[in-house]
């Protein structure tokens, strides 16, 4: 009796394999240790993470309790960072804003590159009429000043933290997808794609399987460097009015409400600036940090 024949795939899975993961996650180590900025970064981003989570127990004052007898305090023991004009510790404001900032640069962010990365892939896979309406969409997109329209988009939709999601997610799928679709474009005549044609394979698995694993680095890198993108389209339209709407403690509307007291309290615009502007470094600092690490053209 023969014995049983072992089955075999017609095509390796060319995913990202385990010994791939561990070299990715060693460059990356390396590159953060011989980059102080980018280390620097990492460790204000991960504080950030814990201020908002622990926002609660940080701080005894309540971000939206009223005490016009406590208004535009100067900064003091009691409140460290003075309080604005309505009572409230500026601090504390600032605290629960990181929850709100750190939502709006990870959500958006997440959602743009969702979308551009399957209209990339798509695009740069398929090739032809479909190529031709999905970039010419990204053209149109990319054409409007982004500014302009995500405030076309929040006045259509109303001023809310929801649409703001939105909002930032059709500004920013764009670029996503020129980017992937580039990369797409270059990887779809490789021998392993051709041998996955040739060897029945789904399309959908190739671009799932084959294609999306190749493009992760680049957009691993470019998802760091949207967040603080994020993070000041949600401060400037706050700022403008038609972002988050008051209670909510917005950095961006912080700014926009201590803007009339900038000689006479400064502080109440300055704080919250100060923090949107250490957010913004350190994300900019990590994003350079894992470009260095996972961009083939930036190593040596």
């Amino acid at each position: 009796m023969n014995p049983p024949m072992e089955t075999v795939e017609p095509f390796p899975d060319t995913g990202l394999p385990d010994a791939a993961v561990a070299g990715v996650l060693d460059d990356i180590g390396h590159a953060f240790r011989n980059n102080p900025l980018a280390m620097l970064g990492l460790c204000a981003i991960g504080l950030l993470v814990l201020v908002a989570l622990l926002a609660p127990w940080i701080t005894p004052h309540d971000p939206y309790l009223v005490d016009l007898n406590q208004r535009l305090l100067a900064p003091s023991w009691h409140h460290w960072l003075g309080t604005d004009k309505f009572g409230r510790d500026l601090l504390t404001r600032i605290l629960y804003g990181t929850r709100i900032s750190l939502m709006v640069g990870l959500i958006p962010s997440f959602l743009a590159m969702l979308i551009g990365t399957l209209l990339g892939i798509v695009s740069g896979f398929y090739g032809g009429k479909t190529d031709f309406a999905i970039m010419r969409l990204a053209d149109v997109m990319i054409a409007f000043p982004s500014l302009l329209l995500a405030m076309v988009v929040m006045y259509t939709l109303g001023a809310s933290l929801i649409n703001i999601f939105i909002a930032l997610s059709v500004v920013g799928w764009a670029g996503t997808a020129r980017v992937v679709r580039a990369q797409t474009l270059s990887l779809r005549n490789k021998a392993f794609i051709e041998a996955a044609h040739a060897n029945g394979v789904r399309r959908h698995v190739i671009m799932g399987r084959h294609i999306f694993p190749n493009v992760l680095p680049t957009l691993i890198v470019l998802f760091s460097l949207g967040i603080p993108e994020a993070i000041m389209w949600e401060s400037t339209l706050s700022f403008l009015g038609v972002g988050a709407q008051p209670p909510t403690p917005s950095w961006g509307l912080l700014v926009a409400n201590g803007k009339a007291y900038l000689f006479s309290a400064p502080w109440v615009a300055i704080a919250p600036g100060v923090a949107i502007l250490i957010t913004v470094l350190a994300f900019n600092f990590m994003g350079d940090g894992l470009r260095d690490a996972l961009d083939p053209y930036m190593k040596d």
